[in-house]
């Protein structure tokens, strides 16, 4: 565990306590999309419109099996992952748009081997990859983290969650993140990369929580928690269920189960989390 354990962990129940719109679950605004393609998908070009230089990141959209009817994250994120299992690939946006010109995005990245990536870029990602790839402000993959319809399906996460969070320690982030936009100058704060998990000798059967907070605090508890962002409240991500063309959220048989996120979340036991010992890396 470490050392600023105890004062990260109270930081973030009065960030918690203060805020009056979270924590919440991003599903179908400010989450991820994921589209599976086949072998087949008809390739497209993707541009990069931004005003850093990155020949890399434009030569790994070149092509990019992107469904014609695609559609980005609503909000101003406009996230989105392309997965082709068949070749182990994974392309992410930042900001996607099409229009008449063909599509377009200001940031992202592609993983050329994604079953054995380790969900942040880098040089191994693809050819002429940098650590400032990815559509997250760490670096860390936007599909890394998310709470699947899979996961759903079969009533259990079997990885650790990403999370995002509005005081986010300035200067400084955490390995496996690779960069960070924070802007708050506390030592108390959390820094992007950050590890939490819930005390593992916390009886969770005893908290009897709703199905899905209990699914959200397993995970906690055995895989840990990732700071993977910065956002206007505390978030956890769910799989913006868009490509299916419906929400199994919402509704009498949904995974809220009636319920709001924050509603959900308001039984998760935030002060039996732990901060695990941080690998701290100072911005260049």
């Amino acid at each position: 565990m470490d050392l600023d354990s105890p004062a990260a962990v109270g930081a973030l129940e009065s960030e918690i306590a203060e805020e009056g719109q979270g924590p919440g679950i991003n599903t179908t605004e400010y989450s991820v999309p994921i589209y599976t393609v086949p072998a087949g998908q008809a390739m497209v070009s993707v541009s990069l419109i931004s005003t850093a230089t990155e020949p890399s990141l434009q030569a790994a959209w070149q092509a990019v099996p992107l469904p014609s009817n695609a559609q980005p994250a609503a909000g101003s994120d406009g996230h989105l992952v392309v997965w082709q299992p068949s070749s182990n690939r994974l392309w992410e946006f930042l900001r996607l748009v099409h229009s008449t010109a063909g599509w377009h995005a200001s940031w992202g990245g592609a993983i050329d081997d994604v079953s054995g990536a380790p969900g942040a870029y880098g040089p191994e990602s693809w050819p002429g990859a940098r650590p400032g790839w990815g559509a997250s402000a760490s670096s860390l993959s936007i599909a890394g983290g998310l709470i699947t319809l899979e996961d759903l399906e079969h009533g259990e996460i079997n990885h650790a969650l990403a999370v995002s969070l509005p005081d986010v320690r300035a200067s400084v982030y955490a390995t496996p993140a690779r960069r960070t936009d924070g802007i708050l100058a506390s030592a108390a704060a959390l820094p992007e990369g950050a590890r939490l998990r819930l005390d593992p000798n916390l009886n969770l059967a005893s908290l009897h929580l709703p199905k899905l907070t209990l699914m959200i605090a397993r995970a906690a508890q055995r895989y840990g928690i990732i700071v993977r962002d910065r956002a206007s409240h505390v978030t956890f991500y769910a799989q913006d269920p868009t490509p299916t063309g419906s929400n199994p959220y919402a509704g009498p048989g949904g995974y809220f189960e009636r319920r709001t996120p924050t509603q959900l979340l308001s039984s998760f036991p935030w002060s039996d989390l732990e901060l695990l010992r941080m690998e701290l890396h100072e911005v260049d």
